[in-house]
């Protein structure tokens, strides 16, 4: 409800230097002018229609739901009843017959309206209708400059327009007002015989003045602290995010980097000591040294995400559907048979879609060399309209074995999962009747996104 625009109090850029040169009581007194002009003259029949009160207040939450219905409305049925008051008043005050009454009635209504649209044009009308109420009721004697009606009338408009605007632009209201009961007697003075109520005016309009000053200043010292508190919370909030992160990146870095360096390093330097080996174990051992490296760079850049707050992801592209065929190489290096089978037309898919579907192929093959090592494997990929479709499938173990299952921790599939859900896809996980496991998955692809990457 209250104005929140901003008045220039420096002059223009032409006359800065002759403002800098006078005296601070001089510039007081022009940027005071100057608000007083911005406050009160420019913008005058600006159209600020009063808003509805919001129901979510402390006292509008308890009414029932009949009443919270209309209470959005209750500023301004209680205007109204105000300015039915003063019309009572000042069409009551005397005997001059119905006409005059009326008139008097709606001079005092009218002001009080008017504030519920255009409050500033609302002052100056109660003003205006000020002497002309007090001309036609001044042979009846009472109180002056204001008869009760315009009292009335006046001082509704005062705090009305108050709440509705700033502190200042009140202040300047008042001052006003004061001004002109102060030069009332001067210009009317067949006045001069009655008694004033130019006291009884300021008083009573400077302690509702007061009170809305201070509500408006309690009301932003509220939506100041709670900026500064939801502010606070957000920093508290990525604060806390980023000491998870550093948390994650030091368990990471302690339980696995330094492993898989080992790893890497061992694997480099075993075939040196064993004389002679054969090419198959010296392969192996590449293959070992190989992955182990591959890991440690995934390493690194999942440690950059979790340590920075404004990690860039790196510009070396990442694997998509094209790089399957490494990806299968490397684990039959690794001993697991597996067979790649592409149906439908092989088109360009979104990056998102490609690199979920490479990492799903990549765990599903990851978690049958750990669940069924020596089994035979099998991928398909389809592309078909509207998405695409991927099957990893593996056969049972074979029995016996030499190499024993390892057990994991189960994120694999959770991860597989999460991927899935993200591109708003579908996914199985199941063993097979044959005692294997079976993967499905299915990306959707909208048809835009894959027009896109046709072309």
């Amino acid at each position: 409800m209250t104005e929140t625009t901003q008045t220039q109090t420096t002059p223009p850029e032409g006359a800065f230097e002759l403002y800098k040169t006078r005296s601070p009581e001089f510039r007081a007194a022009v940027d005071a002018l100057r608000g007083l002009r911005h406050d009160l003259f420019q913008d005058a029949f600006a159209y600020r229609p009063l808003p509805r009160m919001s129901t979510d207040g402390p006292l509008t939450r308890r009414l029932p739901g009949r009443l919270r219905e209309y209470a959005p409305w209750a500023p301004y049925a209680l205007i109204t009843a105000g300015g039915l008051l003063a019309m009572f008043i000042a069409s009551n005050d005397g005997f001059r017959g119905a006409g005059p009454n009326l008139f008097l009635g709606l001079l005092a209504l009218a002001p009080v309206l008017l504030t519920m649209v255009r409050p500033v044009i609302a002052f100056w009308l109660s003003m205006a209708a000020t002497p002309v109420a007090t001309y036609l009721g001044s042979s009846w004697g009472g109180e002056w400059p204001w008869r009760p009606g315009s009292f009335a009338c006046h001082l509704l408009v005062l705090t009305i327009v108050a709440v509705r605007t700033r502190p200042r632009t009140a202040v300047w209201m008042w001052v006003l007002t004061a001004v002109y009961g102060i030069l009332a007697p001067a210009v009317f003075p067949y006045g001069a015989a009655f008694g004033t109520d130019t006291l009884e005016m300021l008083f009573l309009s400077a302690l509702a003045l007061l009170a809305v000053t201070i509500r408006h200043i309690r009301r932003e010292a509220h939506q100041e602290v709670t900026a500064q508190q939801t502010v606070t919370a957000h920093e508290r909030s990525r604060r806390t995010l980023l000491e998870e992160r550093t948390t994650i990146a030091r368990e990471l870095h302690d339980v696995v980097a330094h492993h898989m360096s080992v790893v890497a390093i061992q694997a480099e330097a075993a075939p040196y000591r064993v004389e002679n080996p054969p090419p198959e174990l010296e392969r192996a051992f590449v293959t070992i040294r190989e992955n182990a490296v591959a890991a440690l760079t995934e390493l690194r850049r999942v440690l950059g995400v979790v340590r920075a707050e404004d990690y860039e992801a790196p510009d070396a592209p990442q694997p998509t559907l094209a790089d399957i065929d490494a990806l299968l190489a490397n684990v039959r290096d690794a001993g697991l048979v597996v067979e790649k089978v592409v149906t439908g037309a092989v088109r360009e898919l979104p990056q998102g879609v490609e690199l979920s579907a490479y990492r799903i192929v990549q765990e599903a093959l990851s978690n049958t060399l750990r669940h069924a090592p020596g089994a035979s494997a099998r991928v398909e990929i389809g592309y078909v309209l509207g998405g695409l479709g991927l099957r990893v499938v593996n056969g049972p173990m074979p029995e016996p074995s030499l190499v024993k299952p390892s057990p994991g921790a189960g994120h694999g599939i959770t991860g597989m999962r999460e991927r899935v859900s993200m591109l708003n896809g579908e996914m199985t996980a199941t063993r097979t009747d044959e005692g294997g496991y079976e993967v499905t998955v299915f990306l959707p692809v909208p048809m835009a996104a894959s027009s896109d990457g046709d072309a």
